[in-house]
């Protein structure tokens, strides 16, 4: 197959190409903005494969798809094109009302478009995945509740809220104009490439320099964290084997509050790293708790039995697995994570690569 990766230079995206290209056999076009979180420093590991396209592209000019349509002659779309940080969306919701609900429809109808002029075959084994976040479905009540596929929608943040309509219109041109399309919601990722705002790698490059490593009011919300190879290895699952027109929750199974996440990347760092930062005794000292954002809902956990039981997918790696791997990962990658923080990786963009 031919994929189209939309956000391919995004923590998740950027996880698939690189799981397509040394996995399997299919091609992939990446199809990237590349906005301040697209970082090709996160394929430089397969940029040079044949098997490998970029195109620099906005998926809100239509014209702009329908020419990669046209150029590349796709067999599937994975669509995770999207702004994806919360905090960002409260300060600025109108660049997530803009990629994540125009620039999806943009997608669907410059697919729905070439998906007509294929040819019976082609047209039948075609694939639209979009793929979204357990924050559609907003908080959990009880402590043993989980999200399922049939959860209702019920979201908090101008983030969740956007992703909500994208999924709807999704689900939408599959209902009116027959677009095969598949739909993943799926929990918190982390691992390796992890843009340094999330609570993950920021916890961990803070603790490095000695800064505050802030949690949000009493640290208890409680998210469930699914490692970034695993997510990769499922979404890849579904586009090859999923069912048209059908939802699928991926999760990882590790309900952690966030208060524990940042003791554990503490307790590794104590372990990994003991020459610590002048004034700092202990990293775990530098856990400040700081006002809780708007609209902060409390729990997330997704029910990933469906996937498991239809598709044969569940995670590799255990909480304490996949975060020992993820800060070790930090630690041996101080190029790739200073040239984030240094703003050097956006500098270049495409033409100095």
């Amino acid at each position: 197959m031919k994929i189209l990766v939309t956000g391919g230079a995004g923590f998740i995206g950027s996880a698939v190409i690189r799981h397509i290209i040394n996995n399997t056999q299919d091609e992939v076009v990446n199809v990237d903005k590349l906005t301040y979180a697209g970082n090709l420093d996160s394929l430089v590991e397969i940029e040079q494969n044949p098997k490998y396209a970029f195109e620099q592209a906005d998926i809100c000019d239509r014209q702009a798809m329908e020419r990669v349509f046209e150029k590349h002659q796709p067999d599937a779309v994975m669509h995770l094109a999207a702004e994806s940080h919360v905090d960002r969306s409260i300060d600025g919701p109108a660049a997530f009302i803009e990629t994540n609900i125009i620039g999806t429809y943009t997608l669907l109808e410059a697919a729905r478009s070439y998906w007509n002029s294929l040819e019976k075959v082609s047209k039948t084994a075609f694939r639209f995945h979009h793929i979204s976040t357990d924050e559609v479905y907003g908080d959990l009540e009880g402590t043993d509740d989980l999200f399922t596929e049939s959860t209702p929608y019920e979201p908090s943040s101008p983030y969740s809220a956007s992703k909500a309509s994208s999924d709807h219109l999704v689900r939408a041109w599959l209902r009116t104009y027959g677009l095969p399309t598949i739909v993943t919601n799926c929990s918190n990722n982390y691992g390796p490439y992890h843009f340094p705002e999330k609570l993950i790698p920021l916890m961990i490059l803070n603790a490095l320099e000695g800064k505050p490593l802030p949690v949000y009011g009493d640290g208890m919300q409680i998210r469930d964290w699914l490692f970034v190879e695993d997510h990769a290895r499922a979404l890849y699952k579904v586009v090859t084997e999923g069912q048209i027109g059908e939802t699928y929750n991926i999760g990882g199974h590790n309900e952690k509050a966030n208060i524990e996440v940042v003791q554990t990347i503490c307790s590794l760092l104590e372990e990994l790293v003991p020459a610590k930062p002048d004034g700092v005794i202990k990293y775990s000292d530098l856990i400040t708790y700081v006002v809780d954002r708007p609209g902060h809902d409390v729990r997330y956990a997704i029910d990933a039995t469906k996937i498991e039981k239809e598709l044969g997918w569940k995670p590799e790696e255990s909480f304490e697995s996949g975060i020992r791997k993820t800060v070790e990962w930090f630690l041996n990658h101080p190029v790739w994570w200073s040239r984030v923080l240094d703003g050097s990786y956006s500098r270049e963009r495409l033409g100095n690569r």
